[in-house]
This record gives C-alpha cells, sequence and structure tokens, in this order.
C-alpha cells in the first residue's frame, strides 16, 4: 500500500496523505471479522481539497490537451501493470470482498480488459464529425471534449472492476477525477491509483478519498466545482446522489442494480444436457460471489411442467456448494461481505417464508468449520419455492445467496412475469427453440438479455438498465460518451454583413 503507513490512503494532488481529521478505519476479511488492513477516514475537508486538486489539473493541467495516442499508451502501460501484479490484487480483492480468489484474479483480468478497450476505443473513433453545412463557404464539425472533473462513487462487491469502468473512459477521454471507494473494500481502488501514478499520470488528474458516503460520497454530489457524478450502488443511495447533483445541473450517471428474471422454458430442458445446462447455469446465476452480484439471477422463473424436476435437481446442487473463505483451494463460495449485509439477508428468507414461500435449500447461517470460521458472515446458499409478486424477496434487491421460484404456463405469461419489476437491468431466456428466444429477448425490458447464457458481458457491449436500474451506460461506445461533451464548431471561412438592420 502507498505510504509509509496504512492509513495514508487518501491521494490529492499528487500526494498519499492521512486524513484531515487524523481518523481511520480498520478494514475487516468477512470470512472471520477480523481487520487485516486500515485506511484513512476522509470526510468534507479531504473531499474539497480533492475535488480542487482535479479542478486545477483540469483547468491548468496538461491532460486534457494530452494528445488522443498518448493518454492512449497510459492506459495500455496500466493494463500491463494490472497483469504484473495480478496475484497480489486478485488476493487483495479475495480478502476485501469475500470472493472466491479465483474470482479475484478474473476481475483483474476485466480490469486490464477495460483499460485496454477503452485505449483502442477512444484512438479509433477520429476527431470529429464534419457537417455538411451546403457551402463550400462553410466549415462545420462536431467535435468532443472531456466533461472536466468527474466524481466517482463505487460499490463494494466489485470494488476493482467499478472503478475500472469509470476510470479508463474517464481518463480516455481527457477528464481528471475524484473517486471514492466503498468504505468497507477500498483497498484495490487504492492500489489502482497508485498504478496510475506509477504509468506516468500527471499530478492532480487522479485523486483518491477513502471514507463513508454521507460525508465524502455526499460531499461530491453536491460539490459546485464536479461537472460529473458516476455513481454505482443502491436505489436509496443513487437517489440521494441525484438530487444533490440535481442542485448544480451534474451530468449524472446511475447503476442501481436489479431484479433479474431467468426464465427457462421446458423445452430448453428436453434433453439430458440441456436440464443439466439449465440447471447448472441457475446456480451461477443466483450464487456467484454469494448472490452479491448487480445482475444476479435471483427470480428463476421456470415453466411449471418441468418445475418440480428443476428445482429438485436446483436444490440438491444448491446443497453442496461449498462454503468457505474465499483464498481457500476447493471453496466454490465465500461469506458475504459485512454482518450488516448478512443480517438483511435474513431478514428477506424469515419475510418470504412468512408470507407462504417454501424453503427448499439453505436459509440458515452454515455450521462453522475450519474453514467457515463462526465469526465470518456466512450464509448458505437459498432456494425459496412457490413465490410470487407480492412477497418482497421476489421485488426487493436481496444482494444475498438467494433465490426464488416463480412458474409459467404459457410465453405472455413468462414475459409479464420477467417485465414485472421496477428495475431493469439484466434477463435471461433459456429455450431451443430460435423464434421463441428471439421474441422474447425483444419483449425484454432490461439493458442486457442473454439467451441460453447467464452473466457473460463484453467491454464492447454497453451496460445499464432500465427503469429503477439507473441511467446512462457504461463500457462500449456509449460508456465513453458518458464522459463527454458534444461542441458543434461553425467556421465561416467567407463572412461578410447580413444587413439585417438597416442602420
Amino acid at each position: 500500500m502507498p505510504g509509509q503507513q496504512a492509513q495514508q490512503t487518501i491521494h490529492v494532488g499528487g500526494e498519499w496523505r492521512t486524513a484531515a481529521s487524523g481518523a481511520t478505519r480498520d478494514i475487516l476479511d468477512p470470512a472471520d471479522a477480523k481487520p487485516f488492513a486500515q485506511v484513512a477516514e476522509g470526510g468534507v475537508l479531504d473531499t474539497d481539497a480533492a475535488v480542487e486538486a482535479a479542478r486545477s489539473a483540469f483547468d491548468h493541467g496538461a491532460w486534457p490537451q494530452t494528445p488522443v495516442a498518448e493518454r492512449a499508451a497510459l492506459l495500455r502501460r496500466v493494463a500491463d501493470l494490472l497483469v504484473r501484479d495480478r496475484e497480489r490484487l486478485g488476493l487483495l480483492e479475495s480478502r476485501d470482498a469475500g470472493k472466491t480468489l479465483e474470482e479475484g484474479r478474473v476481475d483483474i483480468d476485466c480490469v486490464a480488459d477495460a483499460f485496454r478497450y477503452f485505449a483502442d476505443l477512444v484512438v479509433g473513433v477520429g476527431g470529429g464529425r464534419v457537417v455538411d453545412a451546403g457551402s463550400d463557404d462553410i466549415h462545420s464539425v462536431v467535435v468532443h471534449e472531456p466533461v472536466g472533473v468527474c466524481a466517482m462513487i463505487t460499490p463494494w462487491n466489485y470494488p476493482l472492476l467499478q472503478a475500472s469502468w469509470k476510470v479508463a473512459p474517464a481518463l480516455a477521454a481527457g477528464n481528471t477525477f475524484v473517486i471514492k471507494p466503498s468504505e468497507i473494500t477500498p483497498l484495490t481502488t487504492v492500489a489502482l491509483v497508485g498504478l496510475l501514478v506509477e504509468a506516468g499520470l500527471p499530478a492532480g488528474v487522479a485523486n483518491i478519498v477513502t471514507g463513508p458516503g454521507h460525508s465524502v460520497g455526499a460531499r461530491l454530489a453536491e460539490h459546485p466545482d464536479v461537472d460529473l457524478v458516476s455513481f454505482t450502488g443502491g436505489l436509496a443511495s443513487g437517489t440521494k446522489v441525484a438530487r444533490a447533483a440535481a442542485v448544480t445541473v451534474k451530468k449524472v450517471a446511475l447503476e442501481l442494480g436489479g431484479k433479474n428474471p431467468n426464465v427457462v422454458f421446458a423445452d430448453a430442458c428436453a434433453t439430458d444436457e440441456g436440464f443439466d445446462t439449465a440447471v447448472d447455469q441457475a446456480l451461477n446465476a443466483a450464487f456467484i460471489h454469494s448472490g452479491q452480484v448487480c445482475s444476479a439471477g435471483s427470480r428463476l422463473i421456470v415453466e411449471e411442467s418441468v418445475r418440480e424436476r428443476f428445482v429438485a435437481e436446483l436444490a440438491r446442487r444448491a446443497r453442496r456448494i461449498r462454503l468457505g473463505r474465499g483464498t481457500e483451494d476447493g471453496v466454490e463460495c465465500g461469506p458475504l461481505v459485512s454482518a450488516e449485509q448478512r443480517e438483511k439477508t435474513e431478514s428477506y428468507v424469515a419475510s418470504a417464508l412468512a408470507e407462504g414461500a417454501v424453503l427448499r435449500a439453505g436459509g440458515a447461517r452454515p455450521e462453522p468449520s475450519a474453514e467457515r470460521p463462526a465469526t465470518g458472515y456466512f450464509y448458505e446458499p437459498t432456494v425459496l419455492d412457490h413465490c410470487h409478486r407480492e412477497m418482497r424477496v421476489v421485488r426487493e434487491e436481496v444482494f444475498g445467496p438467494v433465490l426464488t421460484v416463480e412458474t409459467f404456463r404459457t410465453e405472455d405469461e413468462a414475459v409479464a412475469l420477467a417485465n414485472d419489476t421496477e428495475y431493469g437491468l439484466a434477463g435471461a431466456v433459456w429455450t431451443a427453440d430460435a423464434g421463441r428466444a428471439r421474441r422474447v429477448a425483444g419483449r425484454l425490458r432490461h439493458g442486457t438479455v442473454w439467451i441460453n447464457d447467464f452473466h457473460p458481458y463484453l467491454p464492447q457491449a454497453e451496460w445499464g438498465g432500465f427503469g429503477k436500474s439507473g441511467v446512462g451506460r457504461e463500457l462500449g461506445p456509449a460508456g465513453l460518451a458518458e464522459y463527454r461533451e458534444t461542441k458543434h464548431v461553425y467556421q465561416n471561412l467567407a463572412p461578410k454583413p447580413v444587413r439585417w438592420f438597416a442602420g
């Protein structure tokens, strides 16, 4: 970690520092609830200093005017450094967020891919679009410029990945930024800023303040010198960010999660191989990273004729998932990120059972073991059958290892159930009928729709949702566009009087 002391995790204007107040926060390993690192607990004063540094670097520094090829080259150097530090960063992500070590390693690979993608994209989009004004005397072009100072507020479930989806396009476009990682999983974002410095990014372009949302995040959202705020997190917090940003009419990008349907038609299970694949992917959809995924397929919507066979096998396999410390070999699922998150999950399961759901698997804290310390935040993968739309667990985002089961009889009913949510981030349809696959995918009101798959994403393809899943897009060309302003430059090559006024 940069600096002589672990709590020097605030980076402002090219310098690592402690919090102005001197406050610190212990970072806990969710597998045993023991502290393993310490960070600065920044506040409003630290945030104001970081914004001032970013503002000065944008208004008076070289980065916004740095040639695109040079900005892209820096992004590629960062990608190379990520590859170099893959094991260190993967382990840090595993311990910080509780995910398995293999998930942590994959996350680092994806982060490197994002930096390379935006490096290639910004070079390829060209210098502007010529507009035909209908006269040889007029030169008219539409150009793109950086937005300015960007505030980035990132979540705890994919700390480094979500940071990269903001940092890479922002830098590619020529912006400066202040980033606030989640206060409970900040370590890899601190490390990323260190890599940016190592890669040669000028002082003041990248700033980080570690601290809580109610002070650091709130100040970033309202700060008059911030031009854009990009937030990934829960609906309630995202709404607060949008309200605060509205006062200064900032650009706002919000990714606010989802309640994602995984629709399984009977014909997808007509063969043993098809059945096995659909069940396996339903497990992956719901229980990767203990369900702490914004696109988790937490709503299984299965055709009634195969429901009992499908759910019975799903529950059998869910009970066999190996829970434990993410750094242990053979562990398939780690703990929840915090005691608060586990208590929230337990509350949702209790309410579902009170409303008539049938518990088919899980629903409890596992027995402690050598790889599952009693103090860790573990919770069994849980399957709840006989669920319906009126249940709280079906309507609201749990962000835990909880899968609900609903059934349908017709294609129209399946689509209606899948769209019956205030969110619209992602969804999937499983069927052997290519025509049905295209019809259903076309009717689903979700930002990403998978056909006979779940969870993959591509940095070239936009990510974001409909409805209360947020506004704006990350990744793809639209992900770069979020961090750019569009300007029309109209040049009259042969000016002459208009004579509109007789004077």
